[in-house]
């Protein structure tokens, strides 16, 4: 299990943005982390509102491969749909677990769980733009297009 200290209910704020210049637009959201599987498995649901789409809803499920990294799958109502993105990724020494999923011509979905502080639920997703789509007002690399943040209950 990739998160065991972060199963159950949490609730708190999602910060939304499609493009880095743009302010996170912040609204409540709640996520469920939950053993699945025997714990081969985590899954992660998430909920929080869109400015414009209202209430939309996602989830994570994400397991340590064979060879010690790990694997998942994601989709939203939002961002991913129909089908879920493959994603592929590790833990940091740092406390940080990453799972990147590619599409596009070099677009990266990166999905981050923040692990240091145990009270806090800490879940970013960030838009990473290649570099030879970059521009002045897109540059090149990670930006936060969600940042959820909440707390048990």
């Amino acid at each position: 299990m990739i998160l065991p200290d972060f199963v159950g209910n949490w609730t708190g704020t999602n910060g939304f943005r499609p493009m880095p210049a743009d302010p996170l637009s912040e609204s409540p959201a709640t996520a469920t982390v939950t053993a699945a599987a025997s714990g081969h498995l985590t899954s992660i649901g998430s909920r929080w509102e869109h400015p414009d789409d209202g209430p939309q809803d996602g989830l994570t499920i994400a397991w340590t491969a064979d060879d010690g990294s790990l694997a998942g799958v994601w989709s939203d109502s939002w961002h991913q749909k129909p089908a879920p993105m493959s994603l592929a990724g590790g833990r940091g020494a740092d406390g940080i677990i990453a799972l990147d999923g590619g599409y596009g011509d070099g677009w990266v979905w990166r999905i981050v769980f923040d692990t240091t502080e145990a009270e806090t639920f800490q879940m970013r997703m960030d838009n990473v733009v290649p570099t030879g789509e970059a521009t002045a007002e897109l540059p090149a690399g990670p930006y936060p297009a969600m940042v959820l943040q909440a707390r048990r209950g």
